[in-house]
């Protein structure tokens, strides 16, 4: 058998490989003004992961939008987060400037409004415990109005027989109403001092919040 030459080239490393064929990635700055342009132009609110996608590739977007977030702070409009989407809007004590813009829409019925609070503080909840909350039947109509508006979507089914799908608030619901999370939603303190809580239902005791078997109000609707 030949004797093998000693002066072989060293196999060449993949990830090597591939690293030297990638274009570098921009410097942090430029991704920032990629990432502002990127939202600037959204009609709808963008995930980090959206915003990655159209980034070239190498570019940390986690980073860039928190640069850009940092960037606007305090000024006539701002990076906001709803739910794991960001977008940009009118800084909250300015949105009296833009009283004249806002599209007069029909306002919901009586029945939503009280649809679409339950939804809110007890998601992920079905449509049995709508009603059961309510004491009155839910129309059909009432829920897909809410989730025409993108206020509303279905979330898993229950795990019990009939496999009954639930209901839970939207980023769009979020971002509608300036909050982060369902978790900022308004709590008992502040509906009553709104005066929307003066009045506790005949036979029902208001809830006590350090109770360990009062029900949380709020459920990850991913569980």
């Amino acid at each position: 058998m030949p004797d093998e030459p000693d002066d072989l080239p060293e196999p060449e490393d993949p990830a090597e490989a591939d690293a030297g064929s990638l274009f570098p990635s921009p410097p942090i700055e430029e991704q920032e003004r990629m990432v502002e342009a990127v939202l600037f132009a959204s009609r709808e609110p963008l995930s980090a992961t959206e915003i990655a996608a159209r980034l070239p590739q190498g570019c940390d977007a986690a980073q860039a939008i928190e640069r850009v977030r940092r960037r606007f702070e305090g000024r006539g409009v701002t990076l906001e987060r709803a739910g794991n989407s960001w977008a940009f809007r009118t800084a909250p004590d300015l949105g009296w400037l833009l009283a004249r813009e806002v599209v007069e829409t029909r306002p919901l019925s009586r029945a939503a409004i009280e649809t679409l609070a339950i939804i809110a503080y007890h998601q992920p909840v079905t449509r049995a415990e709508i009603e059961d909350i309510r004491g009155v039947a839910v129309s059909k109509g009432t829920l897909d109005l809410l989730i025409e508006r993108n206020w509303v979507r279905l979330g898993r089914r229950r795990m019990t027989p009939g496999r009954p799908a639930t209901y839970v608030v939207t980023e769009g619901f979020l971002d509608h109403f300036g909050l982060e999370s369902a978790r900022d939603l308004p709590g008992l303190k502040e509906l009553r001092d709104a005066g929307l809580l003066d009045n506790v239902p005949p036979g029902e005791a208001e809830p006590d919040p350090d109770d360990p078997n009062q029900p949380r109000m709020f459920e990850d609707p991913d569980d």
